[in-house]
């Protein structure tokens, strides 16, 4: 058999004595004290822990730019094939207008115009 202990369970608030007011039906409170936070961790878990929590910003910092470059990237091609197809459009009017061989020259003319503007 196992053997049990023969002193029997006492609560806290008998320990304590019966209050001198009446009033041990009152929860009793104590002093706010912050006791446990950071008074049983270690200077070497804290760094750890330090270094995950950059680590992971870190790696979200990375994804959210990726995911930016991304967008950015579709914003840019969308823009470039707008612009080709305006381009595109505009040259198509004139050459109904106008002479073919006229039309060629000023679309070289204009393309010399950007490279200029752009190299600046």
């Amino acid at each position: 058999m196992t053997e049990q202990s023969t002193t029997p369970e006492v609560p806290d608030t008998l320990t304590q004595g019966s209050r001198v007011s009446g009033k041990g039906w009152k929860v009793q409170k104590n002093a706010f004290r912050v006791k446990s936070l950071g008074v049983g961790s270690k200077w070497a878990k804290k760094q750890e822990q330090r270094l995950k929590d950059q680590q992971v910003k870190a790696k979200l910092k990375e994804l959210k730019q990726e995911k930016e470059d991304e967008k950015k990237a579709r914003i840019d091609a969308m823009k470039e094939r707008r612009e080709k197809k305006a381009e595109k459009e505009r040259y198509e009017m004139m050459a109904a207008k106008m002479h073919a061989k006229k039309v060629e020259r000023m679309r070289k003319k204009e393309k010399r115009n950007k490279l200029l503007k752009e190299g600046r």
